[in-house]
């Protein structure tokens, strides 16, 4: 049986008694104070705060979410970007390679036909220098016959003008 249901309990010469009835009063300055007030909109002040800092970090997390995902898609685009640049530069570098290639091999045939044009002058010329030097050498054997024939004859003044002119027509 509670103790609060025996006589002894309600004896006022029991400090318990004194006990119970300073909590009852305790408790009724505090309800009349409106401490139960105070105390339920502190909470409600604090789930508030608590329920405005939920909605502030979701609103982060979206926002961080919709960055991440701007990014993604920046990345993807840069990616792609890349690929794209990269291909292109590879075509380039191909299409720089076969005109290299058509340049060189067309300064290859200048300078090969340039080089012949050069072989071909040279050997006109030395073929006209070795004409020329005949022409010298077989007009000046012949100028040495005639002067021979001539020098057991009589001098004849056509004969040694002719002589004389057949040096200049055979240069």
């Amino acid at each position: 049986m509670p103790a609060f249901l025996t006589a002894h309990f309600w004896d006022i010469s029991n400090p318990e008694f004194w006990v119970g009835v300073g909590l009852v009063i305790f408790f009724a300055i505090v309800i009349f104070a409106g401490v139960p007030k105070l105390v339920a909109a502190g909470l409600d002040a604090k789930a508030a705060k608590i329920q405005q800092d939920l909605d502030e970090a979701a609103r982060l997390r979206a926002e961080a979410e919709a960055m991440l995902a701007q990014i993604r898609k920046e990345k993807a685009e840069a990616e792609a970007q890349a690929a794209e640049l990269l291909s292109t530069a590879e075509a380039e570098a191909k299409r720089l390679e076969a005109d290299a290639k058509a340049r060189i091999e067309e300064s290859t045939a200048r300078r090969q036909e340039l080089a012949e044009r050069r072989i071909a002058q040279a050997e006109a010329e030395a073929t006209r220098e070795v004409k020329s030097a005949a022409a010298d050498l077989a007009a000046m054997a012949a100028q040495e016959i005639l002067a021979a024939r001539i020098a057991g004859a009589k001098t004849d003044p056509a004969l040694d003008a002719a002589i004389s002119q057949l040096a200049g027509k055979l240069n």
